[in-house]
């Protein structure tokens, strides 16, 4: 059924938290696992928060794979470059995922929040089903 999960990582609470739900969708349907992460470019002049150090992204990749791997999971990583949604939801594409699972940090339970939801615009942007863990 989910042959190909993809699992967007950063380094927050809510992407360690649904890594369980990742480890137990990936056993469960012997699954090829893709952990991804997004650089944001910084732009001039603003100040961010978001991901943007090769670096820390390596190391942050790397720690992932490693705690897979301690449950018997082989994973691919992958880093990209761009606005976390839409670059998300192109690699889906790209390697044919059936299945996308992020973490979600609430940002979008206001009425605000809705539009600058990551987690929002990926499910009405993927090409496969999106399984939002809380």
């Amino acid at each position: 059924m989910f042959q190909t999960v993809l699992f967007p990582v950063n380094d927050s609470r809510e992407s360690r938290e649904a890594a369980e739900v990742v480890a137990n969708v990936v056993q469960k349907y012997n699954s090829r696992l893709v952990l991804l992460s997004v650089r944001v470019p910084v732009s001039e002049g603003q100040e961010t928060f978001q991901m943007n150090d090769h670096e820390a992204i390596a190391k942050l990749l790397e720690g992932a794979k490693a705690m897979f791997a301690q449950q018997g999971i082989e994973a691919e990583i992958l880093e990209r470059e761009g606005k976390p949604a839409f670059v998300i939801c192109d690699v889906a594409d790209e390697i044919e995922a059936n299945l996308i699972v992020i973490g979600s940090r609430g940002t979008g339970l206001t009425e605000e929040g809705t539009t600058d939801s990551v987690s929002n615009r990926i499910i009405n942007l993927s090409p496969c089903p999106v399984l939002v863990v809380p």
